[in-house]
């Protein structure tokens, strides 16, 4: 779920000017030159005395700008590209008052080339931006440069505009409702915490088994692995009844409680430099603040088990969550001592695999701080109205069964994402994850020195 928002400049009315004006006025700008030069004569005069036939003098001119009516006269009598408007475009239309607002949507990226506008690639604003033209939400004369109304600053707001929108667009994006917002608006900067979610099949918590490596394949598709050394390996996947053993699987309670109270570790402000890339322990950046994370009760989709694990944090870092989850379901399926996550937010650093892409979702983002202090700055006039996804929960919560959830579950069963997962992590090779033990300690063999945390790099860092 996100939101999109835009900001566009209002052009002043258009004025005429008659030819007395246009020649008061440059009588006007004679006598103001005059002066101009009078004075810097004086100025000029004051440092260094000069005859005005001085060969090394110069009259400065003026550097008045034309005002906007003797601009326009000098293009034509009209605003600027007036008389160049294109003819398919037809005649101007009439103005209408605009207002910014920001969309609150929902979508499913597969078969997009992301999110944002791009004029050479389909993306999810590009499908947007076209519908709101064909409804009329932005102008035509605005309709050919998605900067005009940058790019969201609709002309029309009515009641029945969502539902025409959303006839428009291809089922797998919405548009679930509107709000306007202050003119300095910015989703990004003005969004004060974000929800994401992560659907996780309970076979991830399944011992792990010990896998066979050879330095040919024996399979087409079987999974390569690279030593630390540079060399390949291979290993086998999962063969069908094993893949059916991970579908049937069911957590015991004791899995699940681990792996709560694994993903808590994690609540509060903590350094989470281990869980993401390019980032010292010293980075202030480093440092992030996770307000919640709770987890479902188990989910039952085509006999197969899967656990909803809500996360609602001030904001996240480059794999942040990822690494999170794949933290939590090492611990648990290893019986690794919890006490080993509190050691991940100190300053050694060790290389924490990320989970599959595969289950993870933004749900939405919250402007609780916005809601507040316009309210606040409302208070005696009319009240805004709150940037607040949870007024459509219904209808958020069926699209995300029907256009996420279920396409997820899809793509787990055709192309085995997870099992993948977990066999790479049983197979790999070197000292990476021997801080997976029943003692809970980080052994010096699984460190990772990186440009970050090598010696010397303080001395670097504070020149």
């Amino acid at each position: 779920m996100g939101i999109v928002s835009s900001k566009e400049k209002k052009p002043t009315e258009q004025e005429s000017i008659t030819e007395a004006q246009k020649a008061q006025s440059n009588d006007q700008g004679s006598t103001n030159d005059q002066k101009t030069e009078s004075k810097q004569q004086e100025t000029v005069g004051a440092k260094r005395p000069i005859q005005i036939d001085d060969p090394n003098f110069s009259s400065p001119r003026s550097k008045r700008k034309p005002t906007k009516k003797e601009y326009d006269e000098k293009k034509g009598g009209g605003r600027v590209g007036l008389e160049e408007r294109p003819e398919h475009l037809g005649p101007r239309e009439p103005r209408i008052p605009k207002k910014k607002v920001a969309l609150l949507i929902g979508y499913n990226g597969t078969g997009y080339q992301g999110l944002q506008l791009n004029q050479n690639a389909s993306s999810i604003e590009g499908e947007l931006f076209n519908v709101l033209c064909k409804v009329n939400a932005i102008s035509k004369d605005n309709a050919t440069d998605p900067k005009k109304s940058a790019w969201m600053r609709a002309a029309r707001t009515d009641k029945g505009i969502v539902q025409r929108i959303n006839d428009l667009l291809p089922p797998q994006i919405r548009v679930w409702g509107f709000v306007p917002v202050i003119n300095s608006f910015n989703p990004k900067n003005l969004c004060d915490s974000r929800v994401y979610e992560y659907l996780l099949p309970t076979c991830a918590f399944m011992a792990p088994t010990e896998k066979t490596l050879t330095t040919e394949p024996s399979h087409e598709n079987d999974l390569k692995l690279v030593t630390p050394e540079g060399e390949y390996r291979y290993t086998t996947r999962s063969t069908p009844k094993e893949l059916e053993e991970r579908h049937q699987y069911r957590a015991t309670n004791d899995q699940i409680n681990i792996f709560k109270q694994a993903l808590k570790c994690f609540e509060g402000t903590h350094n989470f430099h281990n869980y993401t890339n390019g980032k010292s322990f010293k980075e202030k950046s480093a440092n992030r603040f996770i307000k919640s994370i709770d987890v479902s009760e188990p989910i039952y989709i085509d006999g197969s088990e899967w656990l909803s694990i809500k996360l609602h944090g001030q904001s996240f870092m480059l794999h942040q969550i990822r690494k999170m989850i794949a933290m939590a379901l090492l611990v648990t399926r290893t019986k690794t001592p919890i006490s080993l996550i509190s050691q991940s937010f100190e300053e050694n650093r060790i290389n924490i695999p990320k989970a599959p892409a595969l289950g993870l979702l933004l749900e939405r983002p919250i402007f609780k701080v916005y809601n507040e202090k316009t309210r606040i700055k409302a208070s005696n006039e009319v009240k805004r109205d709150k940037i607040d996804f949870d007024l459509y929960n219904d209808k958020i919560e069926e699209f995300k069964h029907e256009w996420i959830y279920k396409k997820i579950f899809e793509t787990e069963h055709n192309e085995h994402v997870f099992d993948g997962y977990l066999t790479s992590l049983d197979a790999h090779v070197g000292p990476d994850y021997l801080y997976l033990n029943d003692k809970g300690v980080i052994p010096k063999e699984c460190l990772v020195e990186t440009k970050f945390n090598k010696k010397g790099s303080d001395e670097e860092e504070d020149e």
